[in-house]
């Protein structure tokens, strides 16, 4: 299980002021100029958030500040907005108990008051510190909790953040990368129609990380940098995960001088934030680096700084990943006594982590504890206050005239909510349209090009030099479709579909398209790489042992089977949009002729691939030579059947996992 980067999506800021914010010093001058205490409020909020990285003391002083003023007033929502505050600071403190302290009866203000925004938001930052501790269970939890108060009530912005945290969890073990994925992709969309850099800078910097655990490095690193171009807009310490990941991404691909530069830089940023969460991270990846280059001492020291801070925040996958380098690098130079001592520890903590349900109990329990005693601290110097204020009210002869003032204050409070929640609904229906319009177009055209098309309205046609395209048709399809009635023949084609379209997924392939029975797909495009023939033929074997196990289902209940057919060819091809009303993403050249002709020429049930193919991927897969045939305008081409991996004939794929949600 690995820890996923930028959780501090959780936490993005809602607070609704009526003034336009600025930098540090426009609000502050907003504070000392303005009468009226909701704008107050608010402003503290605001300035309490420009501190959470830098300064989480000043963020805690200003969200106090903000909950006894709100709390004079009655303004709930301030109040509500103000413990957010106060846990945020005390969160990248490291101070979860606190911090989670705080959130509860910030999500008991907002409970009173039937603030579903702050319900929603409260509830995933509750997710959070679970998420932090490993507690993948209950984060997720808290997250579709999160995710359907969202949708409830249209709120985007919380829908996007609930997605993204959603990921996060499945990121956390390889055998689930494919759940993450698709909640990436869900999420991406609506951040960048939001415009929220943070949530978009989330979402490619852990496809980044996927796509580097896939070994494609073209893709991991185009989305490393996407994400470090959208963090520097905003200026946090967020961009120490993008230089990170991109350090990771060089050392996996033996390019030490960049990896090192990179993930330097990620600590510096993180040191000057004092972001303790993301230092540790990133010390974390500096110390693989120097391990796998063999800095066996100088990896030592790094891990060791990681685990020092990883234990002061209580971060239990860095915890985990720090004694699992120790353990390797003390073993590198032969210090086996402490290199056993971590790998004893590694072995508790993965014990901890991942099968002691008794374990995440007790701990459950002591943490409730430590909230209750915090709590009841808090209700206790909030009702002590309270009574001070009182005799003091009671001295003062302007009671009477504080009292109205309160009640009219209130008022105003709740006619701002009322407009909030009118101006919302008024723009519900144009945010359910415009997300529709995205996805749909999503569905239909590669990312890249739908962001071209988008932002010039037409998209450049490419050529790539080096394309692998897949052409798949069933054998007997019309003899057997003859005994179907229409619905039960979609229903056949979209269950294989529906298959295959994972499959290439996985793969990080591109459906082409679909005619009648035949299906297209290709590598390659719309992100150039050299791992193209080696993905579409995996994809192909796994299409080939889907149908098998198709074929004995069916064998099995006296029913009629189809058999496929494969052919693959790599090769030079131009892609683009044709069409104006209705666009379609295509592909033309020789080299798609030849796919077909691989696959009409094939033998059913098997992986048929060209001579130009099979010189890509013999070193990886055994193959049978069938000789050669005969293609229009080609002459005559080399054809081989792919018999599996080398030394396993077929490769033993994992299951996908699946959650009931």
């Amino acid at each position: 299980m690995r820890k996923a980067l930028f959780i501090l999506l959780l936490f993005i800021i809602q607070v609704h002021v009526n003034s336009q914010q600025g930098t540090l010093d426009s609000l502050n001058k907003i504070l000392e100029t303005t009468t009226q205490d909701t704008v107050k409020i608010n402003t503290l909020i605001a300035i309490s958030s420009n501190y959470y990285r830098t300064s989480p003391s000043d963020a805690i002083r200003h969200g106090e500040e903000a909950k006894e003023l709100a709390q004079k007033v009655g303004f709930k929502i301030g109040e509500g907005y103000a413990y957010k505050s106060i846990g945020m600071g005390q969160y990248f403190q490291g101070n979860y108990a606190d911090a989670l302290a705080n959130w509860q009866l910030a999500l008991e203000v907002f409970q009173s008051v039937n603030f579903m925004p702050g319900i929603a938001n409260m509830v995933g930052n509750i997710g959070a510190i679970y998420f932090s501790q490993g507690d993948d269970s209950k984060a997720i939890e808290y997250y579709l909790k999160s995710l359907k108060i969202g949708e409830e009530i249209g709120d985007t912005l919380r829908i996007a953040t609930a997605l993204v945290n959603i990921g996060a969890v499945y990121f956390n073990k390889k055998a689930t990368y494919n759940m993450a994925m698709r909640y990436y992709k869900q999420a991406l969309p609506i951040s960048e129609a939001l415009g929220d850099y943070d949530a978009i800078g989330t979402v490619t910097v852990n496809m980044g990380e996927i796509y580097r655990e896939r070994n494609n490095y073209d893709s991991s690193l185009y989305y490393f940098n996407w994400a470090l171009m959208v963090y520097q807009k905003t200026n946090t310490g967020n961009i120490s995960y993008a230089l990170s990941g991109l350090g990771k991404t060089y050392a996996k691909m033996g390019d030490y001088s960049n990896a090192v530069n990179y993930q330097k830089q990620a600590i510096e940023i993180a040191e000057e934030n004092n972001s303790r969460l993301e230092l540790t991270q990133s010390l974390i990846g500096l110390g693989n680096t120097y391990n796998q280059f063999g800095l066996y001492t100088t990896a030592i020291s790094t891990y060791s700084r990681a685990l020092e801070i990883a234990k002061e925040i209580n971060a239990g996958y860095q915890i985990k990943e720090s004694y699992e380098g120790l353990s390797e690098s003390y073993a590198k130079i032969k210090d086996f006594n402490k290199a056993y001592q971590y790998q004893f520890l590694l072995t508790q903590i993965k014990d901890t982590l991942y099968n002691a349900e008794l374990d995440n109990q007790m701990e459950e329990l002591t943490l409730t504890s430590e909230i209750e005693i915090k709590q009841g601290q808090i209700v206790l110097l909030t009702k002590e206050k309270a009574l001070q204020e009182s005799d003091l009210r009671r001295q003062k002869t302007i009671r009477n005239a504080a009292s109205i003032t309160g009640i009219l204050l209130l008022l105003l409070a709740i006619g701002l909510f009322n407009r909030i929640k009118y101006v919302r609904k008024t723009k519900k229906i144009i945010e359910d349209e415009k997300a529709l319009s995205e996805k749909l177009l999503l569905n239909i055209l590669p990312l890249e090009t739908a962001e071209e098309l988008k932002e010039k309205g037409s998209a450049t046609p490419k050529h790539y030099d080096k394309v692998s395209v897949l052409f798949t048709d069933f054998k007997g399809f019309t003899k057997i479709a003859e005994k179907l009635t229409p619905q039960e023949l979609v229903e056949e084609l979209n269950q294989c579909f529906l298959e295959f379209d994972r499959i290439i997924d996985k793969h990080n392939l591109e459906k082409i398209k679909t005619i009648g029975d035949a299906y297209m797909c290709t590598g390659g495009i719309p992100a150039a790489n050299d791992t193209n023939p080696v993905d579409i033929v995996k994809a192909g074997l796994e299409i080939k042992e889907y149908m098998e196990k198709l074929k004995k289902e069916r064998e099995s209940r006296g029913e009629d089977y189809w058999e496929l057919r494969i052919g693959i060819h790599t090769g030079p091809v131009i892609a683009g949009v044709v069409g104006k009303n209705k666009f379609a993403y295509d592909i033309w050249g020789d080299a798609v002729n030849t796919a077909s002709r691989m696959e009409s020429s094939g033998i059913p049930g098997k992986v048929n691939i060209s001579g130009t193919t099979y010189e890509y991927i013999k070193d990886r897969f055994n193959c049978s030579y069938r000789g050669k045939i005969l293609a229009k305008n080609k002459g005559e081409i080399d054809m081989y059947i792919v018999d599996g991996f080398i030394g396993n004939l077929i490769q033993p794929q994992p299951a996908e996992a699946q959650v009931n949600v």
